[in-house]
């Protein structure tokens, strides 16, 4: 199984970006996708794997966040 997190590309330099994971700012190669600046992305292991709409990311983050705040 696959675990991919949404984050959205603050600045691009090359094949590398700084990402944002809600406050978070990592770099990710973004070697593998047409990603701009505002845009989301899926990341996995450091690379983004692909690109998301504002929707889709932030949908998947909601989920994300239910998933994690599920104590039963």
């Amino acid at each position: 199984m696959c675990l991919a997190v949404p984050a959205k590309i603050i600045k691009i330099n090359g094949d590398r970006a700084q990402a944002d994971f809600g406050g978070i700012l990592r770099e990710v190669n973004i070697a593998l996708v047409d990603a701009k600046v505002g845009e989301y992305v899926l990341v996995h292991a450091g690379y983004a794997i692909q690109t998301l709409s504002q929707e889709e990311a932030e949908e998947t983050l909601r989920l994300w966040k239910e998933i994690l705040n599920d104590k039963d």
